[in-house]
């Protein structure tokens, strides 16, 4: 059973606080290397995960049941929101990961909040390593340059038939004071390996000219 390690009423002994910090931050520690381990990280995010448990911890023990001060905290951590940028799905996964670290902790739940943190991480690094959670990224961003005297409305249709599934034109404009045409499409290939081939042939059409194929630019990883 998982019980609070903080004393009865409203004092706060050095103790207490002290172990409720340092259990803080080394869990802290352990979640930014976690997700050091996984993929690349800043060093500032870094230090901002290992720490942020300590800090929430600190102001769950300075609210410590008050209502209109967990109201006017409640109202500090949703400014937080409108001062960054947005994050991927798995840089807000370990925010909320560290934040309620910190919220078990400040309540003295110390052994949950390790508990919890080995489960999560083991899950973690579980799921990212199954293969069947993974997709051929199939969906490809295209952008071609061709000569002002090629019509680009269908110079490139019987290619993109044999190895496309859809295609969109999303837009044109001149390069090169108007003597060339940048043309730019969102494509889905039908097999991921006959990328070279594609472009071999896009190639000899516009004159060996630029041909880009990247990835998606959207917003699928984003929260």
């Amino acid at each position: 059973m998982f019980t609070s390690i903080l004393s009865e009423g409203t004092n706060l002994t050095i103790w207490e606080g002290g172990l409720c910090t340092g259990c803080s931050l080394l869990i802290g520690c352990l979640i930014a290397y976690i997700y050091a381990y996984q993929g690349c990280a800043t060093k500032n995010f870094k230090i901002t995960i290992a720490l942020l448990p300590a800090l929430v911890q600190l102001v769950i023990m300075m609210v410590n049941g008050n209502l209109g001060t967990g109201v006017a905290v409640l109202g500090t951590f949703s400014l937080v929101r409108f001062r960054s940028v947005p994050g991927s799905s798995k840089e807000i996964l370990f925010i909320f990961f560290a934040m309620a670290v910190g919220l078990a902790a400040g309540m003295g739940y110390l052994s949950f909040a390790l508990f919890t943190a080995v489960v999560i991480a083991s899950a973690f690094m579980i799921l990212s390593r199954l293969s069947f959670l993974q997709r051929v990224q199939t969906e490809k961003d295209l952008r071609i340059v061709i000569p002002e005297d090629l019509d680009y409305t269908e110079i490139f249709d019987d290619i993109f038939e044999r190895y496309t599934q859809q295609v969109e034109m999303i837009r044109v404009k001149t390069i090169n004071l108007g003597s060339m045409f940048e043309v730019f499409y969102q494509i889905t290939l039908k097999e991921p390996s006959q990328e070279k081939a594609m472009i071999d042939e896009i190639r000899c059409r516009n004159g060996n000219l630029a041909v880009v194929l990247a990835r998606r630019q959207a917003n699928s990883d984003e929260l």
